[in-house]
């Protein structure tokens, strides 16, 4: 006759039970700073793997940019000539080009957040022990990081379109180039927040890149404009991008003064030219507004 041994395995009906499995217990460490820089070095190193590991994503980034800047500006160069005054076409609209080349990578690595959202890795980060807030300053960080990467291959073409490789202009762009990267990428992020699927992401981008690239002046002066066109220029953050660029360009070339008058007349208020230090402030605080806004927006999202 068989017998149990351990008579405190039966239930109250007489049949045996299957012995309890031990907890395991997880511990959670506690947030602190340098878990918050972790995670966002965590999430910038991810966006830098994931560029370097898409080889396409990095030669079709740069075909619009050289496309705008040898066929546009070679086509266009002898109906221009008369207006630029013995300046090529292509140095003009060079620094248009040093910034949609950033912009577009910029935007690409934000809808990063909405591939993640489709394929559900999106919740495993929000679910981290980490404040939101570092999962977003890591994906502006390394989008910024990425499209200043991109922006390089254009700033190393500057030869090409009769503009000098200065240490003064090279620093000075590659500067201008990181703070607009990291304010379009923090603004794609917080459109990206709201957005559940890449067809619609892709159709918005389309829908406010490509006319803040076209209003910004990054292919005509912006000087005596019509007045609605005037006001769209000066509401366009990309602006304040271009200007400077093309100022930094333009200190560096040996031209007339009468070209200089009509390419580089700046961006002005009311009548008083706004300075390049003043211009790269105001990239700054946009970039630093639409972040907080994409944060609050991602922190509030379930």
């Amino acid at each position: 006759m068989s017998t149990i041994a351990d008579p405190q395995a039966l239930t109250t009906t007489g049949s045996p039970t299957a012995p309890k499995s031990p907890l395991v217990r997880v511990h959670v460490p506690q947030r602190s700073v340098w878990s918050e820089l972790r995670a966002i070095k965590i999430v910038w190193r991810r966006e830098l793997i994931r560029f370097r590991a898409d080889k396409l994503r990095i030669v079709t980034a740069l075909v619009q940019p050289l496309l705008f800047l040898f066929v546009l500006g070679a086509g266009l160069q002898s109906l221009a000539r008369a207006g630029t005054h013995g300046v090529a076409l292509k140095t003009f609209i060079y620094p248009g080009i040093l910034c949609i080349s950033v912009m577009f990578t910029a935007m690409f690595s934000a809808a990063s957040i909405v591939w993640d959202r489709e394929f559900g890795f999106l919740r495993e980060m929000m679910v981290a022990p980490v404040r939101r807030s570092s999962i977003v300053i890591g994906k502006c960080l390394g989008g910024a990081t990425v499209a200043c990467f991109q922006g390089l291959v254009i700033i190393a073409l500057a030869g090409l379109v009769k503009v000098p490789y200065t240490p003064l202009l090279i620093l000075g762009i590659f500067a201008l180039q990181l703070l607009l990267a990291f304010a379009i990428t923090a603004f794609g992020v917080m459109i990206a927040v709201r957005i559940k699927q890449m067809q619609s992401f892709m159709g918005v981008m389309q829908m406010i890149v490509m006319p803040m690239f076209f209003i910004s002046g990054a292919l005509f002066p912006v000087a005596g404009l019509p007045a609605w066109l005037t006001v769209l220029n000066r509401l366009d953050p990309l602006t304040y991008a271009v200007d400077p660029m093309r100022r930094l360009v333009f200190a560096s070339l040996t031209i007339s003064p009468a070209a200089r008058h009509a390419l580089d007349s700046g961006v002005t208020w009311w009548g008083w030219r706004v300075p390049g230090l003043l211009e790269a402030g105001v990239i700054l605080a946009l970039g630093l507004v639409m972040l907080s806004i994409a944060i609050w927006e991602f922190s509030s999202t379930e």
